[in-house]
């Protein structure tokens, strides 16, 4: 009898899956304009989770391009989550991957930027997805994963100022001062830039910060070109353990959760100025943490036409277009000949000819 319950508890603990493989997902719609269906429509969760294929097809078809393989189950989560309009997309998304939290809501509830976001759970245990892009011409892809290796003071001063913070610098040691910045009316966090864990918590966020401005400089860049380019700003941030130890034990992981809230939705309040609000945000959630270098989503570039086609087509195109211009030269040349030819000769024989023999001068004279 204890041997079948001991066999029976082990086959309802492997019979339910485990929290660690379900994350979740947060649509974040742009700021006039929607292109998410609103919480009410389908009650802001999804029956069933998404897999992660599934969250690359929706980035691509926000990005305005169809996705290559999407099966019929797919393609009904889709319709759950986007507005079935397919020539109203942002064509700009940003995508975040953050892992050691599962859901920023139990820690901030009432964060403006995920309270109002169409949210969802994702199988993060499914196998790894990539999102096939149709061209490198097609697509202006921005990765906030760049390290910033080099900073300054005055690059610290603006993060700060950005976050509604400030910086107090130290004079004896440059770039080991006292980063400050407020979470609400009570908390805040001090990043104290002489202590290992604190400059590297400021140097993923500041950078962030970079990437991010990098991001909306490009973006500034393809606007004053004739054919717009789809967007994509993708990362990861995979900080958030050292986030979570700023602090002392007290409220440690709200504290350090909040922090990377805060700077998410500064992020994102700053696209929406720079695109204006032609952008969407797709931030995915995993309690886990990933390996170093590991990401769940990944950018491919599908294989188009080969470019000796290209050329090949190119070059009978002009090949067509110089028989075409040979020919009507060869034919004006021709007749210029003959029109001058017919105008020599008729002015030489009006010239020779008799008087008396020209019907328009005497065509009232009889000749004998």
């Amino acid at each position: 009898m204890k041997i079948f319950s001991v066999f029976l508890i082990s086959l309802l603990f492997f019979a339910f899956p485990t929290a660690d493989s379900t994350g979740s997902i947060y649509f974040v719609d742009s700021s006039n304009h929607q292109f998410f269906r609103s919480q009410s429509s389908n009650d802001g969760v999804q029956s069933e989770s998404m897999l992660l294929a599934e969250v690359g097809a929706t980035v691509l078809v926000l990005l305005g391009f169809a996705p290559t393989t999407l099966s019929a189950a797919g393609s009904s989560k889709l319709n759950e989550v986007l507005v079935p309009n397919p020539f109203d997309r942002p064509r700009a998304v940003f995508m975040l991957e953050v892992s050691g939290i599962n859901d920023p809501l139990v820690v901030d509830p009432k964060n403006a930027l995920f309270s109002k976001a169409l949210k969802s759970s994702v199988d993060v245990d499914s196998s790894k997805a990539d999102i096939q892009l149709p061209d490198e011409d097609e697509v202006s892809v921005v990765s906030l994963d760049e390290p910033l290796r080099d900073y300054t003071e005055e690059e610290i001063n603006d993060f700060a100022s950005w976050v509604g913070g400030s910086y107090e610098a130290d004079a004896t040691k440059p770039l080991l001062g006292v980063l400050t910045i407020p979470l609400t009316d009570v908390d805040s966090v001090n990043l104290r830039m002489s202590e290992k864990a604190h400059r590297e918590s400021a140097s993923r966020l500041l950078a962030l910060f970079h990437n991010i401005r990098k991001a909306m400089e490009m973006h500034g860049e393809l606007l004053k070109t004739s054919h717009r380019l789809a967007e994509l700003i993708m990362g990861s941030f995979d900080d958030i353990k050292v986030l979570q130890e700023l602090q002392d034990r007290d409220g440690v992981d709200k504290l350090g959760t909040k922090l990377l809230l805060l700077t998410l939705t500064k992020m994102y309040d700053s696209l929406q100025k720079a695109y204006g609000g032609q952008i969407v945000g797709v931030i995915v959630f995993n309690g886990v943490s990933q390996p170093e270098s590991k990401t769940l989503m990944n950018v491919t570039y599908t294989s188009g036409p080969s470019r000796r086609w290209l050329e090949e087509t190119k070059k009978s195109l002009n090949t067509t277009v110089a028989a075409q211009v040979l020919v009507r030269r060869t034919l004006a040349w021709v007749t210029g000949l003959v029109l001058i030819l017919s105008t020599l000769l008729g002015v030489h024989f009006l010239l020779n000819m008799p008087l008396t023999r020209d019907t328009l001068l005497y065509s009232n004279v009889k000749l004998d």
